[in-house]
């Protein structure tokens, strides 16, 4: 049930006199977020006949569609191939999952190092999903 389109209100932004990308007004996140594993059991790419009946994990989709239902943008992205998109959307339906878009062929693997010129927050998953709280972390970042 990818969900009729929000029209997200970017901000544009002047950078030295020149427009560059725009932004999410700050009080809008945007959601990414895995589903192998994450939102329910961890199937492999090897064994698609399991993806139809894969286990919902315990408050993914209340979380989920309350962030959806708060105005934040809310997209899969996920290391299943192309092939798996029809199973994948019809899964997500229905389990009853609001959402804006569905990424495909992640690199698999883990260890995800996500460079970028915007603001990039990571939090994984770890067996509960809850609504985010703040805590310090040591991060990587390129030497000034």
């Amino acid at each position: 049930m990818k969900n009729e389109k929000i029209d997200f209100k970017l901000i544009d932004v002047i950078e030295d006199g020149k427009a560059i990308s725009p932004i999410l007004p700050e009080e809008v996140k945007n959601y990414m977020i895995d589903i192998d594993g994450t939102i329910c059991d961890d199937i492999p790419n090897e064994e698609p006949e399991r993806m139809s009946t894969a286990k919902l994990f315990d408050d993914a989709l209340d979380t989920i569609n309350a962030w959806f239902e708060e105005g934040h943008k809310i997209t899969f992205f996920t290391s299943r191939v192309e092939d798996h998109r029809n199973v994948t959307e019809k899964w997500l339906d229905e389990n009853g999952f609001k959402y804006h878009g569905l990424l495909m062929g992640k690199p698999r693997g883990g260890n995800y190092h996500w460079i970028d010129n915007h603001i990039v927050r990571a939090t994984r998953y770890e067996g509960k999903f809850t609504n985010l709280v703040e805590k310090s972390a040591n991060i990587q970042v390129f030497k000034e």
